[in-house]
């Protein structure tokens, strides 16, 4: 291991159940259960390269009032990885999202669905699903975009100014091939600089950069083309759920600009929230803040945890004017 001690919070925490899940196509899924029995459910979706070890700081955050379910995507931590690039689409993805609340929600009930980047983009992709609809009580999508990714990256500098040429660097940095090796000062350091916040502490980059470099070489590539061309608007506009959108200032991989189109397509937009200085990995970056977001969301449209409030957390925005949304910062 590469000698950087990693803080506890960012530990797995052991999962009090542990699933495997058949997708409509037959690919085995590996999901987990943390937290309360019987308590109003979180289902979490990481984002592409990461697994459920991703999740640990904010599992830890709501594990004390909600039964968490966090899954691995398909080719990901301990789910099977697809035989052929037939099995890497959106399709795929809101498929395996499907499989996995059919799984863990039963008939009748419903959960609050929080993604991260890929994750948040399985969410929009299954948009108008009524398998996923009826399990759905809302959604909070974090660190995510509905398309165009490519042509907003801003991973590389402000000097490489021809629009062509920064589209052509972003898609060879996107879909590239190169094993990442074991973790080192170098990688950390590009991994920070790409994915994270200036002032993110070495126990953050640490944990993140474990969890990149476990991902496998040929799984991190399939998914870059799956990304190179996405397009889940139209999930997104039929995504009838609550939802609220979280997203960092520094963000180089899905910038703000994403968020706020995320908000405009939205039938049901419920906030958005600005976190100061934290880039694409905010559940690792500022887990507090997104478990808050969860919970805000969690109270006010799931059966009330046990001394919540059961009314909403706040008056819902009006459905059919997205600028009604409340946006708002975090304090740092």
């Amino acid at each position: 291991m590469s000698g950087v001690h990693l803080p506890e919070e960012y530990e797995p925490p052991v999962p009090v159940e542990e699933l495997s899940i058949r997708s409509a196509d037959g690919i085995r899924l590996h999901a987990e259960v943390h937290g309360q029995p019987g308590a109003p459910t979180v289902v979490l979706a990481h984002g592409w390269t990461c697994s459920t070890a991703f999740w640990a700081p904010v599992i830890r955050e709501l594990s004390d009032r909600y039964r968490v379910v966090a899954y691995d995507q398909r080719g990901h931590g301990h789910s099977e990885i697809p035989p052929s690039r037939a099995r890497y689409s959106t399709r795929a993805l809101a498929e395996d999202l499907s499989a996995v609340l059919a799984r863990t929600v039963p008939a009748g009930e419903r959960a609050v669905l929080a993604g991260h980047s890929m994750g948040g983009m399985t969410i929009m992709a299954a948009g108008g699903r009524p398998e996923v609809a009826e399990r759905t009580a809302a959604t909070v999508l974090i660190s995510t975009g509905p398309g165009e990714l490519v042509a907003e990256l801003t991973v590389l500098p402000p000097a490489v100014r021809p629009r062509g040429l920064r589209r052509f660097l972003h898609r060879q940095l996107l879909r590239s091939r190169m094993p990442l090796g074991p973790v080192s000062p170098v990688s950390r350091a590009a991994l920070k600089y790409a994915t994270m916040g200036p002032a993110s502490p070495a126990g953050q980059v640490e944990a993140t950069a474990r969890i990149v470099h476990a991902c496998p070489t040929a799984v991190r590539a399939n998914w870059a083309a799956v990304l190179d061309r996405l397009d889940v608007h139209a999930g997104l506009a039929r995504l009838t759920a609550p939802t609220s959108v979280v997203v960092g200032t520094e963000d180089r991989l899905t910038p703000p600009v994403h968020a706020h189109r995320i908000v405009a397509g939205l039938r049901d937009p419920q906030g958005l929230l600005l976190l100061p200085g934290v880039g694409h990995m905010s559940p690792l970056e500022r887990p507090a803040e997104v478990a808050a977001e969860i919970h805000r969301m969690a109270s006010g449209y799931l059966t009330a945890a046990p001394g919540d409030a059961a009314a909403p957390a706040s008056a819902p925005a009006s459905a059919s004017d997205p600028a009604s949304a409340d946006e708002r910062t975090a304090v740092a």
